[in-house]
């Protein structure tokens, strides 16, 4: 027999409501709240360094727009090396923002070097001059455009190109300083065309590489057996590959060996990988079933040890994005020697490191999830391809000259692979008459004719493998990314510059 509920189990049901809903409050106020004491700790760091001088309080404002861009840079564009690592169920989310965060900050502080390589000067016609307060208004315009754009696409979850945002800020932000003449319009359809390239050579290698697997090992009877074999191959592809990546890319600020000595370097890591590889799968795959999900686990540590080194080459690189404008607003105001390149001083890549690893940790979730999870399923194996083909697109690119952008790479991998098992699974049903779903047919299917059931499974089949909403959202934030920064930097530059005169 049901009692009546009285006054006080009503108070307590209350009560217990509120306190849920006051800790739900304090969770999603909890990393804003710290993002907003990381922009506070960069004001008053700057404020400490920054030398007594015309506009050093110019200098204190960037600072605080760097580390809002530094997070916004972590919690966007990091996700594309750890997120099909998480999709894969490779790393837990808390292991891959430790990873991420360690060997981000230590890429940006270790190896992260030249700013503006520059950007402004790639951008921007070499016969403009701008005045010291016109540039400085110019690079903070830049800055904060991209950094709102981030945190909008962030926000949607949209994985977008963190260079990108900067190409447009600084575009939009001089074509109000000084008309559209000042762009150098070739270099903005160089920039343009990556939109293109990159991820179709990401898909393109990441498919292979699966392609290569599924002959090798996966299509096999003995899949163990061929794993023994071909495993470690892969393995040592993948430390080579990785080390001519780090090598011309991610330690190029540091370490500039010659050609011959990074394919040496390059070969000998490859073949002691594979030595030192062999025995540790021929022990693991004692212990698995002749099954691809089993097979698969073997490159679960070839997978975590490839994002981690993806991460530090993505903060050597992609950390000039949220602090080079910040590094050639301090080359202008603060007391230097000028030249073609920009040094950052170690305090503004601090700021840099440091808000990258917190914004990825305080936001980043939402976009590894997305990119792990959301577009397609992904185990070891196929993120493992995906790994692999970023870093194989990057030095082909770099070989050709041709230009590429890290994040559109990394999704364009994703869809290669996921398509690509689309392909094979249509190729599958086409080869039986009856629809190989059909115990799973949804009841409105029943009395349907056999053609339209098989047509109506392959629709099933292509939503589950690769969502399309999700193809057409990501690439239309990727076409808008230029346009939308460059229109958002230009009002703030004029809001800028009507308060400054």
């Amino acid at each position: 027999m049901n009692m009546p509920k009285s006054a006080l189990d009503k108070d307590l049901q209350r009560v217990s409501g509120l306190e849920t809903a006051t800790n739900d409050l304090s969770r999603s106020l909890a990393a804003p709240g710290l993002a907003l004491v990381f922009l506070v700790l960069a004001m008053l760091w700057a404020s400490h360094i920054v030398t007594d001088g015309p506009g050093s309080y110019l200098v204190i404002i960037a600072a605080v727009i760097a580390g809002y861009m530094a997070l916004n840079v972590g919690a966007n564009d990091v996700a594309n090396n750890m997120g099909p690592a998480v999709g894969a169920n490779a790393l837990t989310m808390l292991g891959a923002l430790v990873i991420a965060a360690i060997f981000e900050a230590a890429g940006a502080l270790l190896a992260g070097g030249d700013v503006v390589n520059t950007l402004a000067r790639d951008l921007v016609t070499a016969e403009t001059h701008m005045d010291d307060m016109t540039f400085v208004l110019v690079m903070m315009s830049a800055l904060l455009a991209s950094a709102l754009w981030l945190n909008i696409a962030t926000y949607v979850g949209a994985p977008v190109s963190t260079t990108h945002a900067v190409v447009g800020g600084i575009v939009g932000a001089a074509i109000a300083a000084a008309g559209f003449h000042v762009v150098a319009w070739a270099n903005i359809a160089t920039i343009a065309s990556s939109w293109v390239i990159s991820p179709v050579l990401g898909g393109m290698f990441a498919a292979l590489f699966l392609i290569l697997i599924q002959l090798s090992i996966t299509g096999r009877v003995d899949k163990v057996a061929a794993a023994r074999r071909w495993v470690p191959i892969f393995i040592a592809v993948t430390a080579a590959t990785f080390t001519l990546y780090l090598a011309t890319k991610g330690l190029s600020r540091i370490w500039k060996p010659a050609p011959w000595l990074t394919w040496t370097l390059a070969i000998s890591i490859g073949v002691l990988a594979w030595i030192l590889s062999m025995p540790l799968i021929r022990k693991q795959s004692l212990t698995i079933e002749n099954r691809t999900k089993h097979v698969a686990s073997l490159f679960r540590i070839p997978l975590i040890v490839a994002a981690a080194l993806m991460s530090f080459a993505h903060g050597a690189n992609d950390v000039s994005n949220a602090v080079g404008p910040l590094a050639a607003i301090v080359d202008r105001l603060q007391p230097s020697e000028h030249g073609l390149e920009v040094g950052i001083p170690f305090w503004v890549m601090f700021i840099g490191a440091s808000g990258i690893a917190l914004g990825l940790a305080l936001f980043g979730p939402r976009l590894i999830r997305t990119v792990g999870a959301q577009i397609t399923k992904l185990n070891e194996i196929r993120a493992f391809c995906v790994a692999l083909s970023a870093a194989v697109t990057v030095l082909a690119a770099s070989a050709f000259g041709l230009p590429v952008s890290s994040t559109h790479i990394a999704i364009g991998g994703i869809f290669g692979v996921g398509f690509l098992r689309e392909y094979w699974q249509r190729r599958a049903m086409d080869t039986v008459a009856v629809p190989r779903h059909a115990r799973h047919v949804h009841p409105d299917m029943l009395n349907a004719t056999p053609e339209l059931a098989l047509t109506r499974a392959r629709k099933q089949d292509r939503r589950r493998l690769v969502r399309r909403q999700h193809v057409l959202g990501i690439a239309a934030a990727w076409v808008v990314t230029v346009p939308a920064t460059a229109t958002l930097s230009a009002v703030v530059y004029a809001i800028m510059n009507l308060f400054m005169h």
